[in-house]
């Protein structure tokens, strides 16, 4: 037996400001502007006053499902505009010594291995990518952008045809958290 209607509410915080044009909802906040297209999903978005209400009338299981993931969108959204997203990796190495260098949107990871030529990794959107000595940080206001560019990263120095256990070199998320922190 179906439910008759699914539903979920986000409150949008004191500073933010939400705007909801058919299905396009744009979050801007002391951060930024984040907008997302939710147009492909099967579900109805209002916006009264600083509420957002998600729901889905006789839902099948995954429109159900899909309210309650476009109102996870709809948050970290405006966890993005409010304090934004960090997450910090680790660059390990035993033998050969890696350089990482940023050239224009692309992270260049030099002498992995002792590989002549680099790997690259891609840096989504408007993240920025910080170089501490050892520690790689990656910031941003859009979760989903941070999230790809860090596992980019990582995967870029992902060890084939080799034991894991022995080659232990490679650039790893150690940390990962809300706000810009450094």
């Amino acid at each position: 037996m179906r439910a008759i209607e699914t539903v979920k509410t986000v409150e949008i915080p004191e500073g933010v400001e939400g705007m909801l044009d058919g299905r396009l909802v744009t979050i801007k906040g002391e951060k930024g502007e984040l907008t997302r297209d939710f147009s492909h999903a099967p579900i109805k978005i209002q916006l009264d006053g600083k509420t957002v209400t998600v729901q889905a009338s006789w839902p099948r299981k995954k429109e159900a499902a899909l309210v309650g993931t476009i109102s996870s969108h709809i948050q970290n959204m405006i966890k993005g505009v409010t304090t934004g997203f960090t997450y910090k990796l680790k660059i390990v190495f035993s033998h050969f010594p890696i350089t990482v260098k940023i050239i224009g949107k692309t992270l260049t990871i030099e002498n992995f291995i002792g590989e002549r030529n680099p790997r690259k990794a891609k840096i989504m959107g408007d993240t920025k990518v910080i170089i501490k000595g050892d520690d790689i940080i990656v910031q941003g206001i859009n979760l989903e952008d941070v999230s790809q560019t860090a596992a980019n990263i990582q995967n870029s120095t992902k060890i084939r045809n080799k034991d894991p256990r022995v080659f232990l070199d490679g650039i790893y998320v150690y940390e990962q958290h809300e706000g810009f922190q450094e």
